[in-house]
C-alpha cells in the first residue's frame, strides 16, 4: 500500500477543520480500488434502477455498510452463543468446555476490535456481498448453537423434574398406603371399643349418636368409591345427580355428590322403623318389652367387633346376610356394576349365597352394611326404640329438625337466584328421635321458586323411608317456635324439652 502524504496545512486551517469535521480527502487504497469494478458488476446485476455512477456508488457505499453491521452482529451473537455454553459449563462444573467459551469470547472481542480499526481505518472489505452471506452464516450457527445449549439445560430440567415427580408419586402412593391403612383401622370394628363394657341399663342418646356418626361416616366412604369408579368408568356425575333429584338446582357441581349420598341413604335405611328390616315375619321376634330389648342389644355386642366379610362367609344364610344380600341389590344397579367391573360376576355371587372375599368394593359395602345394622340394633335396644325420620321436599328449614349438609351456596347470591328463600331440595342422612331428644336429619337446601308461604311437612317413618305418615307442623313467627301435632307429641310428650345431642358433621363435596 502506497503512503500518501498529506500537504501541511495552516493553524487556521487546521482550527478550521476542526470545527466543521471536514475529512481530508484521501486517495482510496489500493486493495479498495482492485475489485471497485467487479462490485459495480454486481449492483448492476441486482435491478435495472441503476441509472447513474452516483446511485451506484451509493448502493455499493450501502451494501458495504450493511455487510460491515452483518459482521458486527455475526461477532455478538458468537460471543453471546460462547458466554451460554460458558454459564452452561459451571453446573457441572467442565473445565474444558469453559476453557474453549472463554477463548471464543476473547477471538470474538478481538474481531470486534479488527473491525473498529477497519471502519476507522476506510479499509472495507472488498466483496461485501460475500461478507454478508458469510456473517449471516455465521450468525445463524451461532443461534442453532445457543438454541442446542438451552435445549440441553432444559432436557437436563425435564430430567429433574421427572426424578422429582417420581419421587413425589412414590412419596404420594406410601401416604396413600398409610392413609389406607389408618383409614381401615378407623372404619373397623375398633371405634366401637369405648362400647366394649356398655350395659343396656345404661345406654343414653349419646351412644347412639356416636354410633351414627361412624355410620354416617362410612356411608360417605363408600359414596366417594362409588364416584371415583364413575370418574373411572366416564360416568357424567350431573345426570346421575338428575336422575336422583331432578328439581333440584345445585350451587355447585361438586355437590352433585349429595344427590348420591342421599339415595344410598335412603336405600341403606329403608324399613329401618321395622324389626329386622321387615326381612322376617314379626312372630320370630320375642313379644314387645325387656325381651326385645335385650336381643338386640345382644345383637349389638356380638356383632360390633366381626368382619362384617369373614362372618358373612361363615354365615351366608343368617339374617345379617340376607339383609346384606338385599341392600345390595337395591344400592348396586346391575349396569352400575358392570360399568365399574366390567361383568356381573359378584352380583351374582351375591345372589348366591357366595359373597365374595377379596373384594375392595363389596369389603366396602360389607362395613357400611354392618354400621346400618349395628345402629339399627342399638335403636331397638332403647325404651322407647329410637324412630327414624326424615323431611319432604320444599319443606322450610328447622332448626331443631334439621341442619343443611353442605356449607357453601354462594353462587346461589348472585343472578337469578339472587333473593330466593331457600327449602329443603332432598334429605340426604335422615334424623332421629330417641324419647326427648332429636338428632337432626342433614338436608340439602335449593331456592323456593314457588315463593310459597306454606310449611311442608317433617315425616316419620312407619316402615318404609321416605314413604311414612305425613306429620305437618309450622313454623310460630311470634315465638320462633314449632307447633306440634297429635302424633309427633306421643314421641315427644307435651311440656317436655326438645334437646338434639349434637349435629353429625357436614360433608364436604367428595
Amino acid at each position: 500500500m502506497e503512503l500518501i502524504k498529506q500537504p501541511k496545512k495552516s493553524r487556521l486551517a487546521r482550527t478550521f477543520q476542526k470545527v466543521i469535521h471536514i475529512q481530508p480527502i484521501v486517495k482510496r487504497p489500493k486493495k479498495f480500488e482492485e475489485n471497485e469494478e467487479d462490485d459495480r458488476s454486481f449492483l448492476k446485476k441486482c435491478g435495472p434502477f441503476f441509472k447513474d455512477d452516483e446511485s451506484e456508488k451509493r448502493l455499493w457505499k450501502r451494501a458495504v455498510l450493511e455487510a460491515l453491521i452483518a459482521k458486527i452482529f455475526a461477532s455478538i451473537s458468537s460471543i453471546k452463543a460462547a458466554y451460554a455454553e460458558l454459564q452452561n459449563a459451571q453446573f457441572p462444573y467442565n473445565v474444558e468446555a469453559i476453557q474453549s467459551a472463554d477463548e471464543i469470547v476473547v477471538n470474538e472481542l478481538r474481531i470486534l476490535s479488527e473491525i473498529k480499526q477497519s471502519y476507522l481505518k476506510k479499509e472495507f472489505d472488498s466483496s461485501p456481498q460475500v461478507t454478508f452471506l458469510l456473517a449471516e452464516i455465521q450468525e445463524q450457527q451461532c443461534l442453532m448453537k445457543t438454541f442446542e445449549l438451552t435445549m440441553s439445560k432444559l432436557e437436563t430440567e425435564i430430567k429433574e423434574k421427572g426424578l422429582l415427580i417420581d419421587s413425589l408419586r412414590r412419596n404420594l402412593e406410601e401416604s396413600n398406603a398409610h392413609n389406607k391403612i389408618l383409614e381401615k383401622k378407623l372404619n373397623s370394628s375398633g371405634y366401637l371399643s369405648s362400647l366394649s363394657n356398655l350395659q343396656l341399663s345404661v345406654i343414653n342418646p349419646n351412644h347412639f349418636a356416636s354410633v351414627l356418626h361412624y355410620t354416617v361416616r362410612s356411608i360417605r366412604g363408600f359414596v366417594k368409591l362409588i364416584i371415583g369408579e364413575m370418574g373411572s368408568a366416564h360416568w357424567d356425575l350431573d345426570l346421575v345427580a338428575k336422575s336422583i333429584a331432578p328439581n333440584v338446582v345445585f350451587a355447585k357441581s361438586s355437590h352433585s355428590c349429595f344427590a348420591i349420598e342421599s339415595f344410598v341413604c335412603r336405600e341403606m335405611f329403608e324399613n329401618f322403623n321395622s324389626e329386622n328390616f321387615s326381612l322376617l315375619p314379626k312372630d320370630s321376634l320375642p313379644e314387645e318389652g325387656e325381651q326385645r330389648r335385650i336381643l338386640f342389644f345382644h345383637r349389638f355386642k356380638n356383632m360390633k367387633s366381626v368382619n362384617p366379610v369373614h362372618f358373612l362367609v361363615h354365615n351366608p344364610h343368617s339374617t345379617f346376610a340376607k339383609f346384606c344380600r338385599t341392600k345390595y341389590l337395591n344400592v348396586v344397579h346391575p349396569k352400575m356394576e358392570c360399568s365399574f367391573s366390567g361383568n356381573l360376576s359378584q352380583r351374582n355371587k351375591v345372589k348366591s349365597c357366595e359373597f365374595p372375599v377379596n373384594s375392595p368394593f363389596f369389603e366396602k359395602f360389607a362395613e357400611m352394611a354392618k354400621r346400618v345394622w349395628l345402629l339399627h340394633c342399638l335403636a331397638y335396644s332403647f325404651d322407647p326404640e329410637a324412630k327414624i325420620f326424615t323431611v319432604r321436599e320444599k319443606s322450610r328449614l328447622s332448626e331443631v329438625y334439621m341442619e343443611s349438609v353442605a356449607e357453601d351456596y354462594s353462587s346461589f347470591d348472585d343472578g337469578e337466584y339472587s333473593g330466593e328463600d331457600f327449602t329443603v331440595g332432598f334429605n340426604v342422612v335422615p334424623g332421629f328421635i330417641i324419647g326427648k331428644t332429636v338428632i337432626q336429619s342433614q338436608v340439602y337446601l335449593c331456592p323456593n321458586f314457588a315463593k310459597s308461604n306454606v310449611v311442608e311437612d317433617v315425616c316419620l317413618i312407619d316402615s318404609k323411608l321416605w314413604k311414612g305418615t305425613a306429620v305437618p307442623f309450622r313454623r310460630d313467627e311470634g315465638c320462633g317456635g314449632v307447633e306440634l301435632s297429635p302424633l309427633l307429641s306421643i314421641l315427644v310428650p307435651k311440656g317436655g324439652p326438645i334437646i338434639w345431642t349434637t349435629k353429625l358433621k357436614r360433608s364436604s363435596a367428595y
